[in-house]
C-alpha cells in the first residue's frame, strides 16, 4: 500500500516516486500511463523472469494506491490521449523498487564509457540480452547504475522492461537491433557461448511451472481479466526459449558487429554456433 507521493519520476510511462507502507520507495506505473495498459503486465513478467534467471533487477510488487492518496496529491497525473493532463488511476499498480532506496548513495542513469567500463557486473549485459531477446523487447536496453558509499565501482541494475513482448501487442515482431544496448563496449568481453552462462542455460531450461507461478501473480485487470491472452503469451515464451539463440546470433551478424571478440578465447577460434555445456544452478 503507498501512503505518500514523492515527485513525479521522468519517462514515457510518467511514473511517480511514492513511499510504501513498508518504508521503502517505490516507483510506480499507473493503470492509466500514456503506453499502454500492459506495460504493468509487462514489467512484472519480464524483471521476475530475469530476478529468476540470476540478473540484477529492482525488486518488484503490486503497489496499491488508493483514491484518497491521489485526491490528496497534486502531482498525481498523466497526461490523456488528447495532451490534457488527468488524475492518476487508483487501483492495484506496478511497482519497482527504487534503486539506492532511503540509503545515502549514489545512482545514475548514464556513465562515460571510462566509468562503464569498470562497472562490476558488467557481464550481466549478455545475460540480459538473452532475456530481452527471449521477451520480445521492442526498446533499447535500459539500467541505471548504482554505487554505495565507499564504493569506488558501480553496479548496473536493469530497469523498465515495459516494452517486452511488443509492448500492448504481446507479439513478437523479432529484429536484430531490437532491446539491445546503445554502446557495444558493454558486449566487448563477450568471446563466445560461455560469456552468456550461466543466464542462457536458465533461460534454455526454464520451468514451465515457475513460468506460470509468474503469470499468476499478475492482477487479471492489467490484461483485460481474459486469461486466455496470458496463457497464449506465457505458451509462446515457453516454445521461444529454444530459439534464443539463434535471436542472438542474428544480432551477432547484424552490421553493429557487437561482439569483436567472439571466438577468441586463449587464442583458439570457434568456427561453429554449436551450444555450449549448460551451466546450471536457476534461481528462484
Amino acid at each position: 500500500m503507498a501512503v505518500q507521493a514523492i515527485r513525479p519520476m521522468r519517462g514515457g510511462a510518467q511514473s511517480q516516486l511514492m513511499l510504501g507502507g513498508d518504508g521503502k520507495l517505490w516507483v510506480v506505473k499507473f493503470k492509466n500511463n500514456p503506453q499502454h495498459l500492459r506495460v504493468l503486465a509487462n514489467e512484472l513478467i519480464a524483471t521476475r523472469i530475469a530476478e529468476a534467471v540470476g540478473l540484477s533487477v529492482p525488486k518488484t510488487d503490486v503497489v496499491e494506491v488508493s483514491e484518497w492518496l491521489i485526491e490528496h496529491s497534486p502531482g498525481m497525473m498523466v497526461s490523456g490521449e488528447r495532451g490534457g493532463r488527468v488524475r492518476c488511476e487508483p487501483g492495484l499498480q506496478f511497482g519497482s523498487q527504487f534503486v539506492g532506496g532511503l540509503m545515502p548513495g549514489q545512482v545514475v542513469d548514464y556513465l562515460p564509457e571510462s566509468q562503464l567500463d569498470e562497472v562490476r557486473n558488467l557481464a550481466e549485459f549478455a545475460g540480459m540480452l538473452a532475456v530481452d531477446k527471449w521477451t520480445g523487447n521492442c526498446n533499447g536496453r535500459q539500467a541505471v547504475y548504482e554505487r554505495k558509499p565507499r564504493e569506488k565501482r558501480y553496479r548496473a541494475v536493469f530497469v523498465d522492461q515495459g516494452y517486452c513482448f511488443n509492448v500492448g501487442d504481446w507479439s513478437f515482431p523479432d529484429s536484430p537491433l531490437r532491446g539491445v544496448f546503445p554502446r557495444n563496449l558493454v558486449y566487448r568481453q563477450v568471446t563466445g557461448w560461455k560469456s552468456f552462462e550461466p543466464w542462457l542455460g536458465r533461460i534454455e531450461s526454464f520451468p514451465a511451472e515457475a513460468l506460470w507461478q509468474i503469470a499468476e501473480e499478475v492482477p487479471p485487470e492489467w490484461y483485460g481479466g481474459d486469461t486466455r491472452v496470458i496463457e497464449g503469451l506465457m505458451e509462446t515464451l515457453l516454445k521461444r526459449r529454444e530459439r534464443v539463440r539463434d535471436l542472438i546470433t542474428q544480432f551477432r551478424r547484424s552490421d553493429r558487429e557487437p561482439f569483436p571478440k567472439w571466438g577468441a578465447v586463449e587464442g583458439v577460434y570457434e568456427t561453429t554456433g554449436q551450444q555450449q555445456p549448460q551451466v546450471g544452478g536457476f534461481i528462484m
